[in-house]
């Protein structure tokens, strides 16, 4: 439960940001919100997989944007530019999550993030901006996939810290 409220408090406040301050806003929060977002989503997976994955990240990713929307009616284009971006993103991500399965969790993370962060980067700052952006591109990807790293260091230690069992196997 704390991944999916870590989730949707930080695409929400991400989302909202970039309504409120524009592109200039997307890198500090590639790092800092979709950085986490990325490895959360990870998270979810391992706990998700086999009980409706798909249905549950969608209406995940859903909510996100609708809390958006709410929260800011003129985040419109915004919201909606995210739930393209994570919903393209999380396809991607969830492909190679999987396909790193016998790997140790830090490397299916951020194995997984560095395709899901540059397919994410494509397609936001397009959607939400109306137009391709390259040096918002180039810095949303550096700065998710560094984020990623980031936090899934932090939920490591935290995990170790707190006696969570992290992974059966390989970690």
């Amino acid at each position: 439960m704390k991944y999916v409220i870590l989730y949707l408090v930080a695409i929400v406040l991400a989302n909202l940001s970039v309504a409120a301050f524009g592109s200039n806003m997307v890198i500090v929060n590639a790092f800092l919100f979709i950085g986490l977002d990325l490895t959360a989503r990870d998270r979810l997976h391992d706990t998700w997989r086999g009980h409706h994955l798909a249905l549950k990240m969608t209406v995940l990713i859903a909510a996100g944007s609708i809390l958006s929307w709410v929260l800011n009616r003129d985040a419109a284009q915004i919201a909606l530019a995210s739930f393209v971006a994570f919903a393209s993103a999380s396809i991607v991500d969830a492909v190679v999550y999987h396909l790193l399965g016998n790997y140790p969790r830090w490397l299916r993370i951020n194995g997984s993030n560095i395709p899901s962060a540059l397919v994410d980067s494509l397609v936001f700052p397009t959607l939400a901006f109306g137009a391709f952006l390259w040096p918002i591109v180039l810095g949303q990807f550096l700065a998710k996939v560094l984020g990623g790293l980031v936090w899934s260091l932090v939920f490591r230690w935290w995990d170790r810290r707190h006696g969570e069992v992290v992974e059966q196997a390989s970690d």
